[in-house]
């Protein structure tokens, strides 16, 4: 499966990924991550972050989001490039 961001992990062991804008809206699958996440947003025009059975939220922008391990999520494509940092548990 061809993954639908570019990602960097820098010394801290933070990921940084950004999906770009012309990123096709069938790539943004609703999935699961093996461990628990606090999502910072680094840059964002109108994406949206959906948690199973919540309805989607605007992402904004220097704000942190936590996923629980095993929590089916998906993010749903905004306008320009959506940029994040994660800090896994």
């Amino acid at each position: 499966m061809i993954k639908p961001y570019k990602e960097i992990i820098s010394i801290e062991s933070i990921l940084h990924r950004i999906f770009p804008a012309d990123t096709p809206s069938e790539q943004l699958v609703w999935h699961r991550d093996k461990s628990d996440r606090w999502v910072t947003i680094v840059e964002s025009d109108g994406w949206q972050l959906q948690i199973d059975n919540e309805l989607p939220v605007i992402l904004e922008e220097n704000k942190t989001y936590y996923i629980e391990k095993n929590r089916f999520h998906r993010v749903i494509k905004g306008e320009g490039p959506l940029k994040v940092s994660i800090k896994e548990k």
